[in-house]
């Protein structure tokens, strides 16, 4: 066998491997809770299983975004040209128009409230230079963030079959964020913003119903199902939870505020920061978590 086949081989093995863990996936939904200060796992279900992370993706666009403006490479008025790809993402966006220019803030405003991909795709390919050479780039920040189980192939989270996470890794990917630019992640919060005298308002219903909630991401595809990224605060008590798989909005929303209700029931004895930024890394412990 020559060492092409052998290469073509385990590649169409590993595949497959892949596919049908995700076929698994579908089966169930997936939830995680962990407190943000200590690392306790407060619930988990199906938390290491495959899914797909549709617009949850952003998350990590974002954090390498951030990254960039902490080292330079990016300011906050930074002109970012939509190209003729960026523009072709459907279906929320911007809707610029292929190249025109919106400001870096402009773009990751769009992305909190919006989840705007024409937005992501811009913000990849100026530190990148292609949605795939940044999607490389996402992964190997995963790693390194401890997301063992993720891989990215585009920076907005459109379906692609190859990209995977699971629940665990989603918190990771919130906890990250929240440790490491703090004043960032207060956007998160955003429930609208202006773009250009028009007034847009977010879709995560769970920042206007559920008292507390400050963040973070919300997903769907038709594979995925519907996903959501929780941050909240009650009474000094942090946590971020996530949930993925669900049938409808409304169902994820009503399971994410029925965990946030059940973790933060106890916090009034919690010695967490109430600041994000006050936050050291933390390790996640399984701590009999429910199911």
């Amino acid at each position: 066998m020559t060492k092409t086949t052998s290469r073509l081989l385990a590649t169409a093995l590993s595949s497959a491997v892949l596919m049908g863990a995700f076929t698994l996936a579908q089966a169930g939904q997936a939830s995680f809770v962990v407190d943000a200060q200590s690392g306790q796992i407060l619930e988990a279900s199906n938390q290491d299983v495959l899914n797909y992370p549709a617009s949850l993706t952003k998350m990590m666009t974002l954090y390498l975004a951030f990254e960039a403006l902490h080292g330079g490479r990016l300011t906050w008025d930074q002109k970012l040209t939509m190209s003729e790809n960026a523009e072709s993402k459907e279906p929320f966006k911007l809707a610029v128009g292929a190249g025109r220019q919106v400001t870096l803030r402009e773009a990751v405003e769009s992305i909190v409230v919006l989840s705007a991909n024409d937005s992501a795709v811009a913000i990849a390919e100026q530190l990148g230079g292609s949605e795939l050479a940044f999607a490389t780039t996402m992964t190997d920040k995963a790693r390194q963030l401890g997301m063992t189980n993720t891989v990215f192939k585009n920076p907005s989270g459109l379906p692609d079959p190859q990209q995977v996470t699971t629940a665990r890794d989603m918190a990771t990917l919130g906890l990250s964020l929240m440790r490491d630019f703090p004043e960032e992640f207060k956007l998160f919060s955003m429930r609208g913003f202006q773009f250009r005298g028009m007034k847009l308002r977010g879709h995560n219903n769970l920042m206007y119903r559920y008292d507390g909630v400050d963040g973070i991401k919300t997903g769907y595809t038709d594979a995925s199902g519907y996903n959501v990224v929780t941050s909240a605060l009650k009474d000094g008590r942090r946590v971020v939870g996530v949930v993925m798989g669900e049938k409808t909005a409304s169902l994820r929303d009503d399971k994410m505020a029925g965990l946030l209700d059940s973790t933060l029931a106890s916090s009034s004895g919690a010695t967490a920061s109430t600041t994000p930024g006050n936050q050291p890394g933390v390790t996640m412990t399984d701590t009999q978590p429910t199911k």
